[in-house]
């Protein structure tokens, strides 16, 4: 792993930020297709089951066809695909057409080249570490489509679920029977509360995604941290609701996504949810 690949301190931390960055360059790919092909499986499926004329389409993958502008159709050459330092270097421009490229791009690839460095500043070289590293990588995909897509695709919760299960057999984060509890109560308790309020408002209070991403959480970090989870999500995601609809004037009844504020509240009840936890029992005097 990275600590030996990198003998001293410095090394892991420079080893686990520019290995991510790369990583962040990966997954601005997976967030734009994984929709698309998800979509385009969809539609493939719908016209089969009425029985439509189906033609094959064109591969359509996480690695086909390559990347390329979306205004002229150019190729993007390795060289210009370097995490952050090419977008620097085009001057956010398509180096053949000179379109704008969003700066999104780069900001993703920041995102998750600070938050593994962040956690291998507080955790060191530890299987702990490396864990909830990874969880990031998942965690960051995941709020970028659900923001874009209100979608928290089964392709990344399902296999998170059991990546946190495996780095558990031996208790990297918690003992194995916790992180097992952990997945099981996390989408049970939010498949309760959906249903809870489905039956008393008629309506879908939030996706079965949401109750896998709990899961996967609940995988990671065991069962004992996921009410700090669930009540760190919901507050967050309500402030933001609610100031949404002050200061933009937004619908209350435009869906809100959840995922973002669970994959947050997780990452943060994995660092501190013990000391979050406490500090909450002590002020409610418990």
């Amino acid at each position: 792993m990275f600590d030996f690949l990198f003998q001293d301190t410095l090394g892991f931390y420079l080893g686990v930020f520019f290995v991510s960055l790369c990583v962040g360059s990966f997954l601005n790919v997976v967030i734009y297709r994984l929709p698309v092909m998800m979509k385009s499986q969809l539609q493939l499926e719908h016209d089969e089951l009425i029985g439509k004329e189906v033609n094959q389409p064109e591969p359509f993958n996480l690695m086909v066809p390559s990347s390329t502008c979306p205004k002229c159709n150019s190729k993007i050459k390795p060289w210009q695909n370097i995490p952050v330092l090419s977008y620097l270097w085009l001057k956010g421009k398509c180096a053949n057409c000179k379109t704008s490229i969003s700066v999104r791009y780069p900001i993703i690839e920041l995102i998750t080249g600070f938050i593994p460095l962040g956690i291998a500043i507080l955790l060191g070289p530890t299987l702990e570490a490396y864990a909830l590293i990874l969880m990031s990588y998942f965690f960051i995909a995941l709020t970028m489509i659900d923001l874009d897509e209100f979608l928290l695709p089964d392709q990344l919760t399902l296999p998170l679920i059991w990546i946190g299960l495996l780095f558990n057999l031996h208790g990297a984060i918690v003992p194995l029977e916790d992180a097992v509890l952990g997945a099981v109560f996390g989408y049970m308790s939010l498949w309760s509360i959906f249903w809870l309020f489905k039956l008393a408002t008629g309506k879908e209070g939030m996706g079965y995604g949401d109750f896998k991403l709990l899961a996967a959480i609940g995988a990671f970090i065991g069962w004992q941290l996921l009410p700090v989870v669930v009540l760190l999500s919901s507050f967050v995601g309500a402030i933001v609701g609610i100031s949404m609809m002050i200061v933009l004037g937004r619908d209350k009844n435009i869906p809100i996504p959840f995922g973002p504020y669970l994959a947050a509240a997780g990452l943060l009840a994995a660092l501190w949810g013990e000391e979050i936890l406490n500090h909450y029992l002590r002020f409610a005097g418990l």
